[in-house]
């Protein structure tokens, strides 16, 4: 049995093509559900030309929505950067170890910038003094609904080094800082090859003068 859902297209973007964002899922079944879950969907939309889309089918990959935070002390300016070990880099020949910035999973009930807050803590040792919102993204929308909610943290990065994590969730986190002009020479040196480190760095980037204004 299809179902229709309503039409969205109050939620458009000014910039969009569609005036009628009206998909039909015409059926819907649970492919896997374990540590992640993959559904399959058997779906028609409309075209850009009005008429409706062909039924097709799609593999959508759920894993929910994250929070990530890129932790700044704008006064010893240095980023504090982590690194741990991703099973998605496990044939890099760069190694499967990733430089990244503290992220976690919004659970049901929490804001985004709650878990920014408490993923610094558990992940970094790090107490967030301000916070700004960068912006919000899809990871890769072709496949997968994830969203990442990234933000940038005032720290004091004084002392903030060592091995962090919770054990029952097998986290084993290194975490150091590193003054700001180094931390653009490793993305530029391609050392940081993850999409949230590199986005929040370009960021940064842009941003650093205001911040330090802001944050003195």
């Amino acid at each position: 049995m299809s179902q229709k859902t309503s039409n969205q297209e109050s939620r458009l973007s000014p910039y969009s093509g569609i005036s009628d964002a009206t998909v039909e899922v015409i059926k819907k079944q649970v492919k896997h559900d374990g540590f992640f879950r993959l559904e399959e969907y058997h779906l028609r939309h409309r075209l850009f030309c009005g008429e409706m889309s062909d039924v097709f089918t799609r593999e959508l990959f759920e894993r929910g929505h994250a929070a990530a935070l890129l932790p700044y002390d704008p006064v010893q300016d240095r980023v504090v950067f982590i690194e741990q070990f991703r099973i998605g880099a496990l044939e890099a020949t760069e190694g499967a170890w990733l430089l990244e910035f503290v992220a976690g999973v919004i659970d049901e009930g929490e804001t985004a910038d709650q878990v920014a807050r408490r993923e610094s803590t558990e992940e970094a040792g790090c107490e967030i003094l301000a916070l700004e919102q960068i912006c919000r993204y899809f990871v890769s929308p072709g496949g997968t609904s994830e969203t990442v909610e990234l933000f940038c943290g005032k720290v004091d990065a004084t002392g903030v080094n060592g091995i962090h994590g919770l054990s029952e969730e097998h986290e084993d986190i290194r975490v150091f800082s590193v003054p700001y002009d180094e931390a653009v020479q490793m993305l530029n040196q391609g050392h940081i090859n993850s999409a949230i480190p590199i986005m929040a760095m370009q960021w940064l980037m842009m941003n650093r003068e205001r911040l330090r204004e802001l944050w003195k």
